[in-house]
């Protein structure tokens, strides 16, 4: 089942993984994403990582605190993401 936030944090997946990959292969190449999809089987590295985590708080107006070890180990799918971005939306309302 898919909400209008999880629909819009694909999109911005979609767009960083689209613009990450150098030679230009769709996202449609890399498959369907879906909160069941596995973060490093989007392609993108560390780096590409924190791109698409700034995008989610430039979208939405949050601070993503990602400086420890364990943060980074808990954002295994795109649904982690989605349900991370959730809960720093419900705090700030």
């Amino acid at each position: 089942m898919s909400d209008q936030l999880t629909t819009e944090i694909v999109e911005i997946i979609r767009k960083r993984v689209e613009s990450e990959n150098a030679e230009g292969t769709t996202a449609a190449s890399v498959g369907e994403i879906t909160t069941a999809t596995e973060v490093t089987g989007l392609g993108i590295d560390s780096l590409g990582l924190a791109d698409v985590l700034w995008d989610l708080e430039q979208a939405y107006g949050i601070k993503i605190e990602m400086n420890s070890a364990e943060a980074w180990s808990d954002l295994q799918t795109v649904g982690d993401m989605v349900e991370a971005i959730r809960g720093l939306l419900n705090k700030a309302a």
